[in-house]
């Protein structure tokens, strides 16, 4: 990661037309030869605000739930190198669920100020491949709330990701451990108290 990943919690806008739910058929993108899904966990902003403190941030979150931050590999690293972020790369799938769990429902599973115990874990058609745990996200939810915020409200409804946990993509892990995702593959992911988030991707329909 490039020094200033540490400095700040960063963030981009995504999609928010193509959300997806447990269970959902993801079409495959047509455009992309390198699908890849991401294991994260997001919370969902409850009640609005402007330049929200960040000791006051977590009373904004209404819940937290998995999220697959999908990502046409081939077509993120070309549009990086441009510096404005990904946007084709990642525009056609977020996928979100099973459930919103509240974050009184999580209190006992705190192992620091906006960190979670949370066993995370990801398989495709049964194979397990990604394992990690919430507790190392590097900047909290109250983190970004409170930078999203500066001189922008935030409103209710708004999704925030956590960004990918360690070894939690196919990008990270390697072609050597498993292939792309293809049209047919069964993708779940799972963590502890948040349920888990499967879904099948499928053929793009022709038109």
């Amino acid at each position: 990661m490039p020094e200033e990943w540490y400095e700040f919690p960063a963030f981009y806008y995504s999609n928010p037309t193509m959300l997806y739910g447990q269970e959902d058929e993801v079409p495959y993108p047509s455009y992309t030869k390198a699908l890849d899904y991401e294991l994260e966990v997001a919370c969902v902003i409850g009640k609005g605000g402007t330049n929200i403190r960040e000791e006051e941030a977590e009373t904004y979150i209404a819940g937290y739930t998995i999220m697959n931050d999908w990502s046409a590999r081939d077509i993120q690293r070309p549009e990086m190198k441009i510096g404005l972020g990904p946007a084709k790369a990642k525009d056609f799938a977020t996928s979100l669920g099973p459930w919103l769990v509240t974050p009184d429902e999580l209190q006992d599973k705190k192992s620091a100020p906006g960190k979670f115990d949370l066993h995370m874990k990801a398989t495709v058609n049964g194979k397990q491949l990604s394992d990690g745990n919430m507790k190392g996200m590097h900047w909290t939810f109250s983190e970004m709330i409170a930078r999203a915020s500066q001189s922008v409200e935030i409103k209710v409804g708004e999704v925030f990701g956590s960004g990918t946990v360690g070894s939690g993509s196919l990008l990270e892990i390697g072609q050597d451990v498993h292939p792309w995702l293809k049209p047919g593959d069964r993708v779940e992911l799972e963590v502890e108290r948040l349920g888990v988030l499967r879904n099948r991707i499928i053929e793009t329909a022709k038109s």
